[in-house]
């Protein structure tokens, strides 16, 4: 007797196959009590020790967050550009490393927390410039940006359904993000830009989303397209 699905060789009395977990009972074959031609245990790849592995990611990027400060605290007993440095290493630990050590925990959570630490980094490195343009561009700006993408991932997570409604309100979002961008960089900095480039992105960003709401309402169109492309 052979796996259905695999083909490896079964004995008579082997209900399920040892490599790919296929019942293998045929119903006009009896049951057999013979011993399997296999031993009865799964087969497991050699787990992985994942915890150690971040573990001395972190440590590592511990080192590099603290030499930079380090330095030039014994150079000049000051925290200027090193503070921005460590910084920098302290988001990107935030935002690659850190959700690796949670299996389970809501992306929103990692979404919302990333934004914070990019408001926070933004926060610390007008602090020590002097510029004072967070709370007139930098927060405006990936604020916004944080509550789109927040409001995207918990619809996605938790409505899982009309997601053609989801990207189509997200494109239009970003489209009057990128207006709001265009703005404070006028009220912030000064800056006139006189092809209003803000004017483009916010149409093509707008019809690209008004056609996935269209698509979503229109039934027909919507399966039309799913059987052209496969989609389902």
């Amino acid at each position: 007797m052979y796996c259905a699905n695999c083909g490896v060789q079964l004995s008579d009395g082997q209900k399920y196959c040892p490599v790919c977990n296929t019942r293998a009972y045929h119903p006009d074959i009896p049951e057999s009590n013979a011993s399997p031609a296999y031993p009865n245990k799964e087969f497991q790849s050699e787990e992985f020790n994942r915890r150690g592995l971040l573990f001395v990611i972190t440590i590592l990027w511990f080192l590099l967050f603290s030499l930079p400060m380090i330095f030039e605290l014994a150079w000049h007993a000051t925290v200027t550009w090193s503070g921005i440095a460590a910084g920098g290493v302290l988001l990107a630990y935030i935002l690659l490393i850190l959700p690796s050590w949670f299996k389970h925990a809501p992306p929103i959570i990692f979404v919302a927390s990333d934004f914070a630490a990019v408001l926070l980094y933004l926060l610390y490195i007008d602090l020590q410039g002097g510029a004072m343009w967070f709370l007139s561009f930098a927060f405006p700006v990936a604020g916004a940006l944080g509550i789109i993408c927040c409001t995207v991932v918990t619809l996605c997570c938790y409505v899982r359904r009309g997601y053609l409604y989801i990207f189509g309100g997200a494109l239009i979002g970003l489209g009057a993000w990128t207006s709001l961008i265009e703005f404070l960089v006028w009220y912030t900095f000064g800056v006139v830009s006189p092809v209003f480039w803000s004017a483009c992105s916010f149409a093509t960003l707008f019809v690209i989303g008004m056609l996935l709401i269209v698509i979503a309402i229109v039934k027909p169109l919507k399966e039309s397209l799913k059987k052209k492309f496969f989609l389902g």
